[in-house]
C-alpha cells in the first residue's frame, strides 16, 4: 500500500467513525422516546479510501407498525367505552345500586306491606309515600345523570374532532416534509419519526389503515375505507349540541362527507375514541333512559286509580307537568322518567293511598280505617307481570321489579364486559408496543457495544496516521 492509499484510507476511517459517533450518540440520547426509531449509518466500498458510511438508515418494521396502530385504535376504544359504562354505574349508585329505581322499588313494597298490616297509622301512610317520593327522584335523578353524560359524551366528541384536525394538519406538515426530503436525497429521518408518532395518536381516535406511494408519501384511510389523508387533510366536521333529553338526537361525525360508524356490542367493537364515543352518546345511554322510561311508565300503572266510568287513570304517581300518559300500552314514553312526581295530594294527605280517592273514586265506600285490600293490591302489582317496549332492550314480558333489577343487571353486564375487554385490548397494546420497540427502538447495550467498537476504529485510524507521520518525516529527513 502506498503512503497516499494508506492517508486516504485513514481519512476515510476517521470521518466514518465521526459519523458513526453521531449517529450513535444520538440514538443513546433519545433511547427513552417512544417516537424515536434507531438509526444506523450503513457503509459501502470502494478501491480508492476503502470503506466510506454512503447513508443514516432508519430501522422500521411496516408489519408490526400496522399491528401497533390496530392495537392502539382497539384498546383506545373499548377504554374510552369502559369510562362511559362505568359513569353509567356510578349513576346506579355502583356495584351495591344503591340509587337504582330497583332499590328504591323493593323500599316502596316493604312499606305498602307495613302499612297495609296497619291501614289506620298516619305514620305508616307518610312513609309510604315518602317511599313512593324516592322512587320518582330516583326516576327524576336518574334521567338527568343520564342526560348529563350525553352531553358530557357530545362535548368530548366535539374536542375530539378538533383535536383530530390539528393532528391531520400537522400530519400533512409531516408528510410533505418526508415526500421533500425522499425526492432530493435528503435526511426524511425526524420527519419520518413525526410522522409515525402523529399516526399513532390519530388512531387512537379512529381505527386507520395505510398506503405508501412514490417519494415516501402516505395515505390514510379510516378502518371503514374513508379518506382521511390525501396530500391533504380531509375535514372531520361536527355540530356540537350544549344540551340534552330523552328525545334529543346528536349530530353524526363527518369525515370528507361521510358518517362515521358507532361502535356495537357491550365489549364494543369501537376502532378509536369517537366511535366509542358515538356509541355510549347514541346508543347505550339512550338504551338505559328508554328503560327508565319504561319504569316510570309501570310505576304509574301500578298504583293507578278508577274514576267513575272504571277507567284507570293516574293516582299515587302522576307527571310534573300535568300531562296525560297512556301508562298501559307498552310502547316507551320518551323522558317520562324525567316527568314522573308525587301527586300532591297523596303527599298532602298520605291517608288517601289507603283509599284509592287520590285522583279517582275510592273503593272504600264504608271509609273504613282498617281497609287495607287497596294497599295489598298495590304491593303484588309491584310483582305481577307488565308487559314492556321491546325496544328498551330487556325483559318484554315481566314484573315491573323484575324490569328494573334487569335494567341495572344490564348496565352490569355492558361494564362488566366492557371491563374483560378493555383488559385484553391494553394486553395487546402493551404486547404490540413492546414488539415494535424492540424491533425499532434503541437498546442502550447494543449502542454502548457499537461505540467500544467504533472507539477501537479511531484508535487504529489514529494509531495508522501516526505511522504516516513518521514515515513522511523519515522520507522527507532522507530526500535533504
Amino acid at each position: 500500500m502506498s503512503l497516499a492509499s494508506a492517508l486516504n484510507t485513514t481519512k476515510a476511517t476517521l470521518s466514518n467513525t465521526a459519523v458513526q459517533t453521531g449517529v450513535v450518540s444520538n440514538n443513546i440520547s433519545n433511547a427513552s422516546s417512544t417516537e424515536y426509531n434507531r438509526r444506523t449509518a450503513i457503509t459501502t466500498t470502494n478501491a480508492t479510501t476503502g470503506a466510506i458510511v454512503v447513508k443514516i438508515e432508519r430501522t422500521e418494521d411496516t408489519a408490526l407498525l400496522k399491528q401497533a396502530l390496530a392495537a392502539t385504535s382497539d384498546d383506545a376504544g373499548r377504554q374510552t367505552f369502559l369510562d362511559g359504562m362505568n359513569s353509567l354505574s356510578v349513576v346506579l349508585g355502583g356495584q351495591e345500586y344503591t340509587a337504582a329505581p330497583s332499590t328504591y322499588l323493593a323500599t316502596l313494597q316493604n312499606a305498602l306491606q307495613t302499612y297495609a298490616a296497619s291501614p289506620s297509622d298516619v305514620t305508616l301512610a307518610s312513609a309510604a309515600v315518602s317511599a313512593a317520593g324516592d322512587v320518582a327522584n330516583s326516576l327524576n335523578t336518574s334521567t338527568q345523570s343520564v342526560q348529563k353524560l350525553r352531553s358530557d359524551a357530545d362535548g368530548e366528541i366535539s374536542k375530539t374532532v378538533e383535536k383530530l384536525n390539528l393532528l391531520l394538519s400537522q400530519f400533512e406538515q409531516a408528510n410533505n416534509a418526508v415526500s421533500a426530503a425522499t425526492a432530493t436525497g435528503g435526511d426524511p429521518n425526524n420527519a419520518l419519526d413525526q410522522r409515525d408518532g402523529l399516526l399513532k395518536q390519530i388512531s387512537g381516535i379512529v381505527g386507520v389503515s395505510t398506503s405508501t406511494r412514490a417519494n415516501n408519501d402516505m395515505v390514510i384511510y379510516t378502518s371503514d375505507g374513508t379518506t382521511l389523508f390525501e396530500t391533504k387533510a380531509r375535514k372531520v366536521s361536527f355540530d356540537s349540541m350544549a344540551a340534552y333529553d330523552a328525545n334529543a338526537t346528536g349530530s353524526n361525525i363527518y369525515i370528507d362527507g361521510v358518517a362515521v360508524k358507532m361502535g356495537a356490542g357491550s365489549n364494543t367493537t369501537a376502532k378509536g375514541s369517537l366511535p366509542a364515543l358515538l356509541q355510549l352518546r347514541d346508543q347505550v345511554y339512550p338504551s338505559y333512559q328508554a328503560q327508565l322510561d319504561e319504569i316510570a311508565r309501570g310505576v304509574m300503572g301500578a298504583f293507578a286509580e278508577t274514576d267513575g266510568n272504571g277507567d284507570a287513570i293516574a293516582g299515587l304517581f302522576t307527571t310534573n307537568d300535568g300531562s296525560d300518559v297512556d301508562f298501559s300500552n307498552p310502547e316507551i314514553i320518551p323522558g317520562l322518567a324525567g316527568l314522573i312526581s308525587v301527586s300532591a295530594d297523596a303527599a298532602a294527605t298520605p291517608i288517601k293511598l289507603r283509599d284509592g280517592d287520590i285522583a279517582g273514586d275510592s273503593p272504600n265506600v264504608d271509609r273504613s280505617t282498617g281497609y287495607s285490600d287497596l294497599l295489598y293490591k298495590y304491593a303484588a302489582n309491584l310483582n305481577a307481570q307488565v308487559e314492556f317496549d321491546p325496544t328498551a332492550g330487556i325483559s318484554t314480558n315481566a314484573s315491573l321489579l323484575s324490569f328494573a333489577t334487569d335494567s341495572a343487571g344490564w348496565v352490569e353486564e355492558y361494564r362488566s364486559n366492557a371491563t374483560t375487554a378493555a383488559e385484553s385490548s391494553s394486553a395487546m397494546l402493551n404486547k404490540s408496543t413492546e414488539a415494535y420497540s424492540n424491533s425499532t427502538g434503541v437498546n442502550l447495550d447494543e449502542e454502548l457495544i457499537q461505540m467500544l467498537d467504533i472507539e477501537q476504529s479511531y484508535k487504529a485510524a489514529a494509531k495508522l496516521m501516526s505511522t504516516i507521520d513518521d514515515l513522511l518525516k523519515t522520507l522527507m529527513e532522507a530526500a535533504n
